[in-house]
């Protein structure tokens, strides 16, 4: 059976159908709220926008860059950008 529409074709929540499609929907969003959780902390960060690295995911990120960086311009590195 053909769910009845309004003018601007959304589902016209008068009827048996949409009343229960608007059911449905609402229990969709409310088990999709439940289940989503933030999985990112806020950082602070400093007056100027930049990560404050005096807590300790400002000093955990801090040593992740030092890492990449020492990386970036270690001996093999060099030679696969020279030759590479």
């Amino acid at each position: 059976m053909a769910v009845k529409k309004n003018a601007d074709g959304t589902v016209d929540k008068r009827t048996k159908e949409g009343k229960a499609i608007a059911a449905r929907m609402a229990k969709a969003r409310a088990a999709r709220a439940k289940t989503t959780k933030k999985t990112t902390s806020t950082l602070k960060r400093t007056q100027s926008g930049k990560v404050d690295k005096r807590t300790k995911e400002g000093k955990e990120i801090a040593a992740r860059m030092a890492k990449a960086r020492k990386a970036k311009n270690s001996l093999s590195n060099r030679l696969k950008r020279l030759f590479g």
